[in-house]
């Protein structure tokens, strides 16, 4: 018996003929219940039965997700809500876009897993090759060559870059920056600064890390100067996420590449949130035309599908030996042939619709909208960001953690972020629709407002 043929790969690039579908339309809220309703609560009853309960917090309860689309998303209860957060910044293009589902859909059904790092699958080449297309090329007109490890979440991609700075300068030792947060595996934790995720674990860290105060590069001269030879690589956010969206001065990260070039440093630029298009260019390096040593990005890559990268010079990867059949570092799912289907989906879609321009331009007009609706609000401090990666740091963080709950009964889903949660954070898909963002912007007035803090300066 003669067996069916194999479906053809995937092509992720639209023909000519084909149109591409619109950015679906972002609705406004529209609540049934009471948030949160009782389908919510009755799951959060039965989750916390079965999960350890340092993982989902729990009080207060948490809306449970049904489905998204777009910039919207229903909870089980049928309540929709304007997704603020892109789902913790991943869902770049917007949650289920069509495109996405499609190069999903015709993966899976030819092939859902292979063996990454021994039999690899077609599309993890082509996802390579493109990655190493968008490489950040500092002044020059064409991109560096560059090598590429792929792997599963933004701490896995940390863990590789880590790695290769200890295998390329021999030195173990790292200068981070308070406020960082790198991600919660071993080696990515003594990279990041609250105390809080670290002093449980600390007797399995290797403190190797020194940290310098964020935006101050005095600060890091005066730790190279210290240091000897004890320090192989810097690690930085261009732009803090869990920090409280922090953006450093302009000239900072260039000031920082000069500093490793004299110390004989590595940069190592973790753009896990603030990559593809996030902060209004492709990645956060390209505001200043910096070219890092090695680069970590995650979330947005595939928005939605769990994969990553630890991308880098190619002089920089050539510390590590030739693979003779076991990769020093590797993991199962290495180059998962639906992430990376589902990553070149969400790249042409970026592309095609130039993604990164429009979150410079909305973001703009959401920073200006902002500003001056909370002007004469004693209650925020500081209303900042770059592109679609907004925050709004409040007095205290009881500010702004009762204002995302009260927030949430409204209909819109934000994240506090920052020094105890003192920060509202705005990172929504950069496809969501201008009314609908401007719509929240003024919700986001109006209720810290209410709380107390609008008088005349």
């Amino acid at each position: 018996m003669r067996s069916a043929p194999a479906p053809p790969p995937y092509n992720h690039t639209m023909s000519p003929t084909q149109s591409p579908p619109p950015i679906p339309d972002t609705l406004e809220p529209a609540l049934r219940t009471r948030i949160p309703g009782p389908e919510s609560r009755a799951l959060a009853e039965r989750l916390a039965r079965v999960e350890s309960r340092n993982v989902t917090a729990l009080d207060p309860i948490p809306i449970f997700w049904e489905r998204a689309t777009g910039a919207n998303l229903w909870d089980v209860d049928g309540n929709r809500f304007v997704d603020l957060t892109a789902a913790f910044g991943v869902a770049n293009v917007g949650h289920a876009h069509p495109e996405l589902i499609e190069a999903l859909t015709m993966q899976a059904g030819s092939l859902l897993h292979g063996m990454g790092d021994v039999h690899p699958p077609r599309v993890k080449v082509e996802l390579l090759e493109r990655l190493a297309t968008l490489y950040p090329r500092g002044d020059s007109d064409e991109p560096p060559r560059v090598r590429s490890v792929l792997s599963s979440s933004g701490s896995d991609a940390v863990e590789t870059a880590i790695k290769t700075a200890l295998l390329a300068t021999g030195r173990a030792g790292l200068l981070a920056f308070e406020g960082a947060y790198h991600g919660l595996s071993l080696g990515a934790l003594d990279c990041t600064w609250r105390d809080d995720f670290r002093a449980p674990f600390d007797a399995r860290l290797p403190n190797a890390t020194r940290f310098a105060t964020f935006d101050d590069l005095d600060d890091v001269r005066r730790i190279a100067a210290e240091s000897g030879e004890s320090i192989g690589a810097v690690l930085v956010e261009p732009i803090q996420g869990r920090g409280g969206e922090r953006v450093p001065t302009r000239g900072f990260l260039r000031g920082l590449r000069e500093i490793c070039d004299e110390a004989g440093w590595l940069l190592i630029a973790d753009e896990i949130y603030t990559g593809f298009g996030r902060t209004g260019a492709i990645f956060a390096c390209d505001h200043e035309r910096v070219i890092p040593d090695l680069l970590c990005v995650g979330k947005g890559l595939a928005s939605g599908m769990p994969i990553s990268a630890c991308i880098g010079l190619e002089s920089v990867f050539e510390a590590w030996p030739r693979s003779q059949g076991e990769a020093l570092h590797t993991q199962t799912f290495l180059g998962h042939p639906a992430s990376c289907a589902a990553a070149l989906a969400s790249l042409e879609v970026s592309r095609r619709e130039d993604l990164p321009a429009r979150a410079r331009k909305l973001g703009a007009e959401v920073l200006e909208r902002l500003r001056a609706g909370l002007s004469s609000v004693t209650t925020v401090r500081e209303v900042r960001g770059l592109g679609l990666m907004i925050g709004i740091e409040c007095n205290r963080p009881k500010i702004s953690l009762d204002a995302s709950e009260r927030l949430l009964e409204r209909g819109y889903v934000l994240l506090p972020s920052g020094d105890g949660g003192r920060v509202l954070s705005l990172t929504p898909p950069l496809s969501i629709g201008r009314d609908a963002i401007m719509q929240a912007c003024d919700a986001i007035v109006a209720c810290l407002a209410d709380a107390g803090g609008y008088e005349s300066r």
